[in-house]
C-alpha cells in the first residue's frame, strides 16, 4: 500500500518559482523541522535497541510480494522492507523529508521534478540504491503486472529518466499540484529481487529492499519473523532516528477473534489493536489486567476518519435505483445499536470525510454553490434543498417513521409486499447477501436484518476466510460489503481510484461502490487541480455532498481514538504523533523495557 502524502508546493520553490533543490516538501508553509534537525519530536533518539514485539495478523497470507493483485501479503512487509524516495512526519498535515533521495527538485515549469539519491543508500544485500532501480520500481509497478491502484495514483507521470547513476527525473503528463508528491512515495526495490522472473508471479522470494529489516523465516499463512538489518543504512539518518529499534519483529496468525484476544492474555503475543466495541467493554477483563502486566489505553489521534459503512455494489440490477438503496439505509438503527451492541463509544459517520473540516454541512453557498451549479442540470434537485444527514434514530417511533418512508420509496421504485415478500412486477424476491470477513459484524446484521424483514427484504450475511474476502472483494464479486474509505488530510489522487468512472469496471480498485459518474469525475479533478486550500475544501465539499446524496452505503460509525493493549514489557516516547495508526507506532517507535 502507498502512504499518500499530499501536498500542492515546494516549501519555498514555488513561492520564488525557483528550481533549486530542497531537502523538504509541504503545504504552502515552511516544513516543522529545519534542515539539519537530528530526529522527529515523536521518536526518542535514546530508545533501547534490541529484543522482539510480537504481533498477531488476522486470516492469512501467501505472498512475500505487497504490490500485486493477487495473493494476500504478509503484515509488516511495506514498512519494514521497502521504502521511499521521501517520507512523511506525523506531527504535521503534509511534509515531506529526504530519505533515498537527498532532496527533490521541482522543474519551474511543474511538468517534471528530479531527485538526487543518498550515496549512503543501499539495500538490504549491500548493494547500492541507483536511479536505475528507481525506475524499474517505478516501470514495474505502473505496468499491468502489478496492483492497478499504481496505474492510478501515477497515472500523472509520463515516464522516469535516468540522468546519472544517482539521480533521476521524472516527466509528467500535466500540470498536477500534488504529483511530485506522489513521485516522491514511489516504492524502491531492487531489480535484481525481481531478476529474470515475472513480476505478477513474484510471491515467495525474500524481498530485496532498503527498509530497516529483512526475513528471517517465516510459514505462509501462519507466522512471518523480520530481523533489524545490522547494517541499515539509514539507521542514523534523522527521518530514522530512534525508530526501528526491536531486534525482531515476528507476527503470529488467528482466524478467529476470539481466540486472537485470548492468545494476547496467554502472552502469544504483545501488542494488540481493538477494533470491537464489545471486545474493548467486556474482553480485557483478568488477573492479567487487574495485576497490571497488560496495559489497557485509549491513545488520541487527529486522523481523519472518512467513510465505513455497508456498501452497495451498484453493479448489481438490484442497487442501481437509488430510491432502493436510500430506503435500505433508512432501516439500519444506529442509535440503538450504539446504545446496545457498542457501549456508546462510537459517532455516526456523516460524511465521507467525517470527522473533520472537509464534510460537507449545511446547504451549500458561496464558492461551494458556484461550483455546484456548473453541474446543477446532471445532479439531483436534492442536493441543493435538502440537507443530507444519516437516518435519525434516536426519537422515539423513530425507527417505524423510517421505515414507513422506505417502503414508499421502494413501492415507488417497482418493490411491493405481496404474501410476506418484497417483489418487484416480474416476480423477483428482493433478497442480498452482506460478505463479511469477521464473525463480529454478524451481531450488529442481525437486528438490521429483523429490520428489513419487516418489509420483506431477506439478507444473508456470510463471514468468508480473508482470502477469499479480498479476492472477492478486487472482483466486485459480492451484494453488499463492509469497508471503509480513509482519507488524509488533503485528498487527491487516490480519489480516482475510488470514485472515479475509470476505476469502476479495472479489477483490484477501490471503487467498489462501481460509482460511474461525470459530475463526481468532475470534482475529483476539482480537488485534485485545487490550487490552493480554500479551493481544495470548497471541492471537497461539493464532491462530499454529491456522494452523500447519491445513498451508496449505509452509514457505519467512527471512533477518535486508538484501543490497544499491550504486555508491560515496553517504553515508549512521551509525545505521541498527530495522524498515525497505533499498531504501525508501535513497531516503529517502541523499544523494550531493560530487564
Amino acid at each position: 500500500m502507498i502512504y499518500r502524502l499530499i501536498s500542492f508546493t515546494l516549501c519555498s520553490l514555488l513561492i520564488n518559482h525557483s528550481v533549486s533543490a530542497a531537502p523538504a516538501v509541504a503545504l504552502g508553509y515552511t516544513p516543522k523541522y529545519s534542515p539539519g534537525f537530528t530526529h522527529f519530536d515523536y521518536a526518542d533518539p535514546k530508545a533501547r535497541k534490541g529484543g522482539n514485539l510480537i504481533l498477531s495478523g488476522f486470516g492469512s497470507f501467501d505472498s512475500l510480494n505487497p504490490f500485486l493483485l493477487k495473493g494476500s501479503p504478509a503484515d509488516g512487509l511495506n514498512m519494514l522492507a521497502f521504502e521511499t524516495l521521501m517520507v512523511q512526519s506525523q506531527d504535521e498535515p503534509y511534509s515531506l523529508y529526504a530519505h533515498l533521495a537527498e532532496d527533490i527538485q521541482l522543474a519551474q515549469d511543474r511538468l517534471s521534478v528530479t531527485f538526487r539519491l543518498d550515496p549512503r543508500a543501499r539495500f538490504s544485500d549491500g548493494s547500492p540504491v541507483l536511479a536505475s532501480d528507481v525506475k524499474y520500481s517505478f516501470d514495474t509497478l505502473k505496468s499491468d503486472k502489478a496492483n492497478p491502484q499504481y496505474r492510478f495514483y501515477w497515472a500523472d507521470i509520463r515516464r522516469a529518466t535516468v540522468l546519472a547513476p544517482r539521480k533521476i527525473r521524472f516527466d509528467f503528463v500535466r500540470v498536477n499540484p500534488e504529483i511530485h508528491l506522489l513521485t516522491a512515495q514511489i516504492p524502491v526495490f531492487a531489480r535484481k529481487w525481481v531478476g529474470i522472473e515475472s513480476f505478477d508471479k513474484l510471491s515467495r522470494r525474500k524481498p530485496i529492499g532498503s527498509g530497516p529489516y529483512t526475513i528471517e523465516s517465516y510459514h505462509l499463512g501462519k507466522d512471518i519473523t523480520y530481523v533489524r538489518n545490522p547494517n541499515y543504512w539509514a539507521r542514523d539518518l534523522n527521518t530514522r532516528r530512534g525508530m526501528f529499534n526491536f531486534d525482531q519483529i515476528i507476527y503470529k496468525y488467528y482466524k478467529d477473534e476470539t481466540v486472537q484476544l485470548e492468545a494476547l492474555k496467554a502472552g502469544e503475543y504483545d501488542f494488540r489493536l481493538e477494533n470491537y466495541s464489545k471486545q474493548w467493554a467486556k474482553g480485557y477483563v483478568g488477573p492479567q489486567f487487574d495485576n497490571g502486566l497488560i496495559k489497557k489505553e485509549s491513545l488520541p489521534h487527529k486522523n481523519i476518519a472518512g467513510m465505513q459503512g455497508f456498501f452497495f455494489n451498484t453493479r448489481r440490477d438490484l442497487f442501481k435505483d437509488k430510491r432502493v438503496r436510500k430506503a435500505l439505509a433508512l432501516a439500519f438503527d444506529f442509535d440503538w445499536s450504539n446504545k446496545n451492541l457498542f457501549y456508546g463509544q462510537y459517532t455516526r459517520c456523516d460524511s465521507y470525510f467525517s470527522n473533520s473540516d472537509l464534510a460537507a454541512t449545511g446547504l451549500p453557498s458561496g464558492d461551494e454553490l458556484r461550483l455546484l451549479n456548473k453541474y446543477r442540470k446532471q445532479i439531483d434537485p436534492d442536493v441543493f434543498t435538502e440537507i443530507w444527514q444519516p437516518a435519525q434514530t434516536d426519537q422515539p417511533d423513530s425507527v417505524r417513521r423510517n421505515l414507513r418512508q422506505a417502503k414508499a420509496l421502494l413501492a415507488a421504485a417497482g418493490w411491493r409486499i405481496r404474501d410476506g415478500v418484497l417483489k418487484n412486477d416480474k416476480g423477483q424476491v428482493f433478497e442480498f447477501e452482506v460478505m463479511l470477513a469477521q464473525k463480529g459484524f454478524e451481531r450488529i446484521l442481525a437486528p438490521y436484518a429483523h429490520h428489513l424483514q419487516k418489509l420483506g427484504i431477506t439478507i444473508r450475511y456470510r463471514t468468508v476466510d480473508v482470502s477469499l474476502y479480498i479476492r472477492r472483494m478486487r472482483t466486485f464479486d459480492f451484494d453488499v460489503m463492509v469497508s471503509s474509505y480513509s482519507q488524509s488530510q488533503s485528498p487527491g489522487n487516490e480519489l480516482y481510484n475510488y470514485w472515479h468512472s475509470r476505476s469502476a469496471k479495472q479489477e483490484g480498485s477501490r471503487n467498489l461502490v462501481g460509482i460511474h459518474d461525470p459530475v463526481v469525475d468532475a470534482l475529483i479533478d476539482e480537488v485534485v487541480f485545487s490550487p490552493d486550500r480554500k479551493r481544495l475544501v470548497t471541492a471537497v465539499h461539493a464532491l462530499d455532498r454529491v456522494l452523500l446524496h447519491g445513498e451508496y452505503a449505509v452509514p457505519n460509525w467512527y471512533i477518535n481514538v486508538h484501543r490497544v493493549a499491550y504486555w508491560d514489557k515496553f517504553d515508549r516516547p512521551k509525545t505521541l504523533p498527530l495522524y498515525y495508526e497505533a499498531d504501525s507506532w508501535a513497531v516503529s517507535n517502541w523499544w523494550r523495557k531493560a530487564k
